[in-house]
């Protein structure tokens, strides 16, 4: 438990934070392992989600700077494609941000709302509440069924 409160929580917070960015691993996974290793629930949930919500902002960040050209030069997409994305991503607005926390595609929705320049503020808020439900369903199953995940023993 020491370990955990030393460095684990630490861990956690980096660890969601990259997960929320381009680096491809699951924070789910980091989440409930800290739960399994003894962490507490609450600070557990604290740290993952606010590790996952600035990574999050981050990638709406780089996609804040992100420009027309460079996507149409280094990516080869034609400016048709980028006004037929916009108008999806300004049909639903910032609501997209809700989704951020979809493993692999969320990073891309987090980027292209900042990209489409989507409000920032409405965006900051429905990714804090996607993330949040994301991290309260593994802890409600963890506090549900981490104590038998504990106790299974294999034949």
């Amino acid at each position: 438990m020491e370990f955990l409160e030393s460095l684990g929580y630490i861990g956690l917070f980096l660890g969601s934070f990259m997960a929320s960015t381009i680096v491809p691993f699951s924070s789910d996974v980091l989440f409930v392992g800290v739960l399994l290793a003894g962490g507490n629930p609450l600070i557990s949930f604290l740290v993952a989600t606010a590790g996952n919500w600035l990574g999050g902002l981050t990638s709406y960040g780089v996609g804040f700077l992100g420009k027309w050209e460079w996507i149409e030069k280094w990516f080869r997409v034609k400016e048709e494609s980028l006004i037929k994305q916009k108008v999806r991503i300004e049909k639903y607005g910032s609501l997209i941000a809700f989704f951020s926390w979809v493993p692999f595609f969320g990073d891309v929705l987090a980027v292209g709302l900042g990209f489409y320049k989507v409000n920032f503020t409405k965006c900051a808020i429905y990714m804090l509440l996607g993330k949040a439900v994301r991290f309260a369903f593994w802890a409600v199953l963890y506090h549900y069924f981490g104590e038998a995940v504990l106790n299974f023993k294999f034949l």
